[in-house]
């Protein structure tokens, strides 16, 4: 009997380490009809419960095979909890020099990332707000499922 406990409580570690989670966080934006408006702004909250380490915060998007750019350029500004505002403008090339995608596609849709912020560190808990507003110079950007971003621990 208390071999079949000891391989139960082997059993039980095993399964519990293999559960760790990775801490990743995603917030997504759907876009209605697969077109974003060229004046939305698009905001994320961010809930930061550690400060304790780094983090990487990634943007990514959700298009299909028709996306006709080459890039997607967009604007960030990104206000940490303590209050700091952070702003850069991006060229997200989704397309190569022979116009392929760049992303990783299925038959349905693509998705592609590129990362915002390395490394960086929060000063205090709260809210991770970042906002996100398109610069393509037209009024709507077609083929677009959705935008997203993601945060983890820099390193995973």
């Amino acid at each position: 009997m208390n071999r079949n406990k000891y391989y139960c409580v082997v059993l039980l570690l095993i399964l519990f380490s293999g559960c760790n989670r990775s801490h990743e966080i995603v917030s997504y934006h759907k876009f209605q009809d697969r077109t974003w408006n060229r004046f939305e702004i698009i905001k994320f909250d961010i809930p930061i419960l550690d400060i304790e380490k780094p983090y990487d915060i990634s943007f990514f998007a959700n298009h299909t095979q028709e996306y006709e750019f080459d890039n997607l350029e967009f604007n960030m500004v990104m206000t940490t909890p303590s209050g700091e505002e952070r702003i850069k403008e991006y060229k997200f090339l989704l397309k190569n020099k022979t116009g392929g995608f760049t992303s990783t596609c299925n038959q349905d849709s693509c998705t592609a990332s590129i990362l915002l912020k390395k490394g960086i560190r929060m000063e205090k808990k709260g809210i991770l707000r970042i906002e996100i507003e398109a610069l393509v110079p037209r009024l709507q950007i077609n083929s677009l499922l959705g935008v997203g971003i993601r945060l983890v621990p820099s390193g995973q």
